[in-house]
């Protein structure tokens, strides 16, 4: 499908407040193979996710310590992930330990994925997950580890108020340009 035709199916998907606030843009370079394409998601105007470049507006993580350290990013366990380390160990770790243990690991485990999300964006993978998008349920899109696929769901038109709003937690462990597409649609409701 070619880059018009695909945009053009996006953004009859934008829901009715972010129709003409968000665009999607891209440029090629047909004389200059050595050149990739560039592809953006604007915000009024400003490109926020440029998917050739690591120099967005958007936080981007150099290292799993840095996703660690960062206040901001909130892992919620539950009793089942303790009790399941509580069997790991056999008894032997102390009530408040096993705590740290299953959030140390957990935030890891957020981290490598992040690190693998944010590293292999460009105008290509842009173009398979808009067309992947376009191929599957909203529902999917949602579910995903894809942050592409995250925020074409976002600002989807066919996601209602009610789920929106029922996303809060869910959103928290997300990617920060995920997070930044989520408040800007809760903004619009």
């Amino acid at each position: 499908m070619s880059w018009s035709k695909l945009k053009q199916h996006l953004e009859s998907f934008l829901c009715p407040a972010l129709n003409g606030r968000v665009e999607y843009r891209a440029t090629s370079y047909r004389y200059l193979p050595d050149k990739a394409g560039h592809c953006y998601i604007a915000v009024d105007k400003k490109n926020l996710l440029n998917m050739s470049d690591a120099t967005t507006l958007i936080r981007w993580y150099q290292t799993e310590l840095e996703i660690k350290n960062d206040p901001d990013i909130q892992i919620p366990i539950n009793n089942e992930e303790i009790e399941a380390m509580r069997k790991d160990t056999q008894g032997r770790v102390p009530e408040d330990r096993l705590k740290v243990i299953v959030r140390s690991r957990k935030i890891t485990e957020h981290a490598k994925e992040l690190l693998s999300a944010q590293s292999a964006l460009s105008k290509s993978d842009f173009i398979v997950a808009a067309n992947k998008f376009l191929s599957v349920s909203i529902e999917e899109s949602i579910e995903s580890n894809d942050i592409l696929l995250n925020i074409l769901a976002l600002v989807d038109r066919r996601v209602g108020k009610k789920r929106i709003l029922n996303m809060s937690d869910k959103m928290k462990l997300k990617h920060p340009i995920v997070q930044y597409f989520y408040e800007l649609r809760r903004s619009t409701l």
